[in-house]
């Protein structure tokens, strides 16, 4: 009934030696994690054992032989490297590129802290790996070559098993395919191998061909149907797919924030009686990937798109209803002060409630201002990242009459995404943004884990005991004790083992045996 979850991000890097262009990717993602190592810690492997990439939220399971092979993200390889991140992420290679997912957090603000935190170790890392090689070795946060290959930038929400996956795809689906509006990092280039000229608002939207799909690297759907919840039974995972890597703080914390509302949306509207499927076949397309294509390649934010109920809708519109329906069950469930506002439970979901409101309406100034006017909209460019990017490409291409497939244009778009802060063009103009986390706090995220998630425990069990540790993954701490054997620590539920609930074991614990000994007291 809140915004708060446990929730998560995963981010794949972009990765090349400048000094040569023609070097092997993935060779490049080992040094890559290779620096994010240290000795204490490059011996630890990552446990497989509780994933289960062929297991489908739609009630079946698909053959393992009739999966591609890079759809089995379970099957451990000699040569793929993983370290355990100080702050209790996972540090990796994901087929052809470096990957970092950061710790279990319960609220946006927390997972866009962290999320931040994994861009500092992994430019580290990069800097670590340039210096052991001697390659000059550098990291983008982006999701497209502009040649046809896309990689991702994922979500990923616990949510209650009760809900009918069925329902989950029907809200998530519209949400998922007009949220670009505000989440967008724009791109330059239509169309996979940018066949097109032009710019749009998300890097992702044109490399998505299916509703609903178990695949993630190949015709990726809008819904993702893995069900792995690393979790305990009463959940579910949401593994989403669709989202863009976003540079800006703004429209992450609002990717993860109002997705989250979604999902409570979904899980409490029976409670109030509140009709679900009314609201979904008014939002919902006729063709959810056509309209996720239209809804990129759509600058004015004003073209819209056919739904399943035969009227015509703007994405603008349907975010609208969606903020709608969330604040007419709030009011249910919590009641309303005397201006009608419901009484939020707490403060991350009265300011991601608040930042969604002003995001459509930075969105509907855009919508209706011509070109001249959105260059001057420095307030909403501080927001919508798409916006920021595009007012600055198009001052360069009218101060030099450039085409937009004009290579110094798209190679404009590549410098935003880059990790070293002097390569950057979003560093350049990241003071012109709307910040909502400081530097200190990003760095203090790299070293220590969240202290109210089971990543606490995970981090100091590595950090106290390394020597010990065998293995890890996000259910379990794999240990070997005083006798010689292997022992599981159960990490199953995210919201316990916190620092609260296990600051006194550790404490008192000069061994992984006393961890044991003490928790069974």
């Amino acid at each position: 009934m809140t915004v708060l979850r446990a929730m998560g991000t995963e981010t794949e890097y972009a990765v090349t030696d400048r000094a040569n262009p023609r070097a092997n990717p993935v060779q490049l993602s080992f040094d890559v994690v290779d620096g994010a190592a240290d000795d204490a810690r490059r011996h630890i492997r990552w446990d497989y054992r509780g994933e289960d990439p062929v297991n489908d939220a739609r009630g079946y399971r698909l053959e393992r032989a009739s999966a591609r092979r890079d759809m089995l993200t379970d099957s451990p390889q000699l040569q793929v490297i993983n370290t355990i991140a100080p702050n209790g992420g996972r540090i990796y290679v994901d087929h052809a590129h470096p990957e970092y997912s950061a710790p279990e957090t319960l609220d946006p603000f927390q997972a866009l802290l962290y999320d931040r935190a994994g861009d500092r170790l992994m430019l580290a890392a990069a800097r670590k790996a340039s210096a052991r090689t001697g390659k000059r070795i550098e990291l983008f946060r982006n999701n497209v070559d502009g040649k046809g290959a896309s990689w991702g930038s994922h979500e990923s929400y616990q949510i209650l098993r009760s809900v009918p996956f069925d329902t989950l795809i029907a809200i998530m689906t519209p949400h998922f395919v007009t949220r670009q509006i505000y989440c967008g990092t724009g791109r330059v280039g239509l169309g996979e191998r940018c066949e097109t000229a032009g710019f749009q608002l998300s890097q992702r939207a044109d490399y998505v061909h299916a509703k609903v799909g178990l695949q993630t690297t190949f015709d990726r759907p809008i819904i993702n149907t893995r069900d792995e919840s690393h979790s305990t039974d009463r959940y579910r995972r949401l593994h989403v797919i669709v989202g863009d890597a976003n540079r800006m703080d703004t429209p992450e914390v609002l990717r993860l924030g109002v997705t989250s509302m979604i999902a409570w949306l979904a899980e409490y509207a029976d409670e109030v009686g509140y009709d679900l499927t009314s609201l979904v076949r008014r939002i919902t397309p006729a063709d959810p990937v056509e309209a996720i294509h239209t809804v990129s390649h759509d600058l004015t934010l004003r073209q819209a798109y056919d739904t399943e109920s035969g009227t015509p809708i703007t994405a603008w519109q349907t975010q609208v209803l969606l903020r709608s329906a969330v604040y007419e069950v709030a009011a249910g469930v919590y009641g309303t002060d005397i201006e009608g506002e419901p009484l939020w439970p707490d403060d991350p979901t009265t300011r991601i409630m608040s930042m969604w409101g002003t995001a459509l309406e930075d969105t509907a100034r855009v919508g209706h201002a011509d070109d001249d006017e959105r260059m001057s909209m420095d307030v909403a460019a501080g927001r919508l990242e798409w916006l920021l990017k595009w007012q600055l490409m198009e001052r360069l291409r009218s101060k030099r009459s450039l085409a937009w497939d004009d290579p110094r244009i798209r190679a404009m778009d590549i410098a935003w995404a880059a990790l070293e802060p002097k390569a950057s063009v979003f560093e350049a103009v990241r003071s012109r943004t709307t910040t909502l986390i400081d530097d200190s706090a990003i760095d203090n995220a790299g070293t220590h884990a969240p202290t109210n998630t089971r990543a606490w425990l995970r981090a100091e069990v590595v950090r106290r005991f390394p020597e010990d540790v065998v293995a890890a993954s996000w259910r379990s701490i794999t240990v070997r004790g005083g006798d010689g054997q292997l022992h599981d620590i159960d990490i199953a539920d995210p919201g316990e083992h916190t620092e609260a609930a296990c600051r006194t074991i550790l404490d008192s614990a000069k061994t992984v045996d006393d961890i044991f000994a003490l928790a069974n007291d």
